[in-house]
């Protein structure tokens, strides 16, 4: 028997325009965690549907367990002991916690589904991976976070041999993440394969046990986890060395431009209070469910505001939607990049200049947008082989840089970014931190949400810090330190 689960030989994939996939290889044992590295874009996503049988490689050898597979869909993958937890969440919002988790496989009774072994079932599963979710809860009104563990869950329902997990942490809290590795733990005592996906340096190299690199749809390389460290795989990964991934610099702060006085919106936000200034990176701390998210959708018009007063250069604000927010030169990159980000169908070009169509005038200036869009994407070094590709087509991190783009086009005196580098590689993160901190000394304020406390402490002149709804306090520069922070992101004044 081969001493691998999963060989995957001389992988090409190629999309009309692109070549997504240039021979790359991956090869997969039985009890060990196979982190894939990688910019966005790098093809790890794409070499693991192929494998799944979402999308079916162009050319090169898939072996499991000994035998060539031709999987023509997800349904044999699983059949055959393969499951996916996505990037990308997609539930079915308006149905049960339980239902979801087994969809399309309900227990049945006679041609019914029998509701009460699926919730029984679902109990019991929770109950394995000490996860404290009620199976009958509708899926809409879990939070993200919540809804990832659900996902985490259906994966090892399958008792599969071998699981993907593609940025199973982007959503997750400190303590969940724990959680999760200890799900890893077992999963690997039972001879399961893991491939993980993630940028998460501290992460990869506290579960690995194999990496392997992409670059740009190329095989770099695979060694143990052992054998690497940080400054080594970031080499691998982009090709050069990434000196400064906050280059933070010393910009001047000017007058207050946004003041916020007891705002509050229903009971995500409590009392909240601060102000920001020109030439500013305000960074806002906390965990999930800490407000912070529900603060700025409310100043930006996404949420009604209950209580409370926002002002913008001395006048008082009050916008009812996102329209009303960009003409007071505001703007919101959302945390939700699929939710509420991009237009899935839509060209890079139409996402990029969307928030500004009233600048190409009536008719449009299709020209002119073509240029300013070339113009975003030469800035951002987004991976695309056309302004006419649907956004959709793009990896995760490519997504992002588009969306960074549209605001920069409005020209926003604010510019809010809700974890503008969720699910992005090193390289480019360091590139839109190096973006956020231009503006700065451009005279823009900046708003930075982020649940990593190392960009939030790199990036940010000030931190304000929130615990269930409100403002437990702001820290300094000068004053920072991971354990102020943190103590005071849970609850402790």
């Amino acid at each position: 028997m081969s001493e691998y689960v999963v060989e995957m030989i001389d992988i090409v994939k190629e999309f009309p325009g692109v070549r997504a996939l240039k021979g790359v290889q991956l090869k997969l044992r039985p009890g060990k965690v196979h982190t894939l590295m990688g910019e966005n874009g790098a093809g790890k996503s794409t070499l693991m549907k192929c494998l799944i049988g979402i999308q079916p490689a162009t050319s090169g050898k898939i072996i499991v367990n000994g035998r060539e597979v031709h999987y023509k869909n997800v349904i044999e993958a699983m059949a055959d002991g393969i499951s996916m937890i996505h990037q990308e969440l997609s539930p079915v919002s308006e149905r049960s916690v339980a239902e979801n988790l087994w969809l399309g496989r309900e227990p049945k009774k006679g041609f019914l589904v029998d509701h009460k072994k699926m919730y029984a079932d679902s109990e019991e599963l929770f109950k394995k991976l000490n996860l404290n979710l009620d199976p009958r809860e509708k899926m809409g009104n879990l939070t993200v976070a919540q809804m990832q563990m659900v996902e985490i869950a259906k994966a090892v329902s399958y008792d599969s041999k071998v699981v993907i997990m593609d940025e199973p942490t982007s959503s997750l809290t400190e303590g969940e993440v724990e959680h999760l590795f200890k799900i890893i733990a077992d999963l690997k005592a039972k001879n399961v394969a893991i491939v993980y996906i993630s940028h998460k340096m501290e992460e990869i190299f506290q579960i690995s046990d194999d990496i392997t690199v992409f670059r740009d749809g190329e095989y770099v390389g695979t060694d143990l986890a052992e054998n690497l460290n940080t400054d080594k795989l970031i080499q691998m990964m982009v090709g050069r060395s990434v000196d400064a991934m906050f280059p933070k610099v010393d910009c001047p702060i000017g007058d207050v431009i946004m003041k916020v006085d007891g705002l509050c919106s229903g009971r995500q936000v409590k009392n909240v209070s601060f102000e920001l200034r020109r030439g500013e990176i305000l960074g806002f701390a906390g965990l999930v469910g800490a407000g912070r998210t529900e603060t700025f959708e409310t100043i930006f018009g996404m949420r009604p505001k209950t209580g409370g007063h926002v002002y913008k250069d001395g006048q008082e604000l009050s916008c009812k939607s996102p329209e009303d927010a960009i003409k007071n030169k505001i703007g919101m990159l959302t945390e939700d990049r699929r939710g509420n980000g991009i237009i899935g169908l839509l060209s890079i070009r139409d996402n990029t200049c969307i928030a500004a169509l009233k600048d190409y005038g009536f008719p449009l200036n299709h020209k002119k947008m073509e240029e300013d869009t070339k113009f975003y994407i030469d800035m951002m070094r987004t991976k695309t082989p056309t302004t006419g590709t649907p956004i959709k087509n793009l990896s995760g991190g490519n997504q992002q840089k588009v969306l960074v783009g549209r605001w920069l086009k409005t020209n926003p005196d604010i510019l809010i970014v809700d974890e503008p580098t969720r699910g992005i590689d090193v390289g480019a993160k360091s590139e839109i931190h190096a973006i956020l901190t231009k503006l700065a000394g451009e005279g823009k304020a900046i708003v930075m949400i982020s649940s990593e406390l190392p960009e939030v402490m790199g990036m940010s002149d000030r931190i304000v810090c929130m615990y269930e709804g409100e403002v437990t306090g702001i820290v300094d520069r000068a004053d920072f330190s991971s354990e102020k922070i943190m103590a005071l992101a849970h609850g402790e004044k």
